[in-house]
């Protein structure tokens, strides 16, 4: 925005200093602190009072980010978007007669020991 070198603001302050001399400079000085003070304390009320009525707004540096870069905006939205549906066809997964998705259904029956007949030999492969 503005390219400011040391040199450039010196030349300004020199300026300033011949135009309005060393006896003025404070007063406006002063003046110029208070309104910026003043302007700072107006954006605050603003900015409280927006975020009262939009509790969700993202916070002035988010905004101020997504102002600079509209295309990470527009990524991180579609992230969302995707991670969404990925949840809903999860969601569309899992059977609808449970509440709860850990919990076993009402006709699920416990698993009962073979007999001993039944025992399979041990398979050698596993040793």
């Amino acid at each position: 925005m503005f390219n400011l070198s040391p040199i450039k603001i010196m030349v300004i302050v020199a300026a300033v200093l011949v135009l309005l001399g060393p006896d003025k400079l404070p007063e406006v000085a002063h003046k110029l602190g208070s309104s910026w003070r003043a302007v700072k304390r107006l954006q605050e009320r603003v900015e409280a009072e927006v975020r009262e009525a939009i509790p969700d707004l993202p916070s002035t540096g988010d905004i101020a980010r997504i102002a600079r870069s509209p295309i990470n905006l527009l990524n991180s939205l579609a992230d969302r978007v995707d991670a969404k549906e990925e949840v809903e066809e999860v969601e569309g997964d899992l059977p609808t007669h449970l509440s709860d998705p850990y919990e076993e259904p009402s006709d699920y029956q416990v698993p009962t020991a073979r007999p001993d007949s039944a025992v399979l030999p041990p398979d050698p492969s596993l040793n």
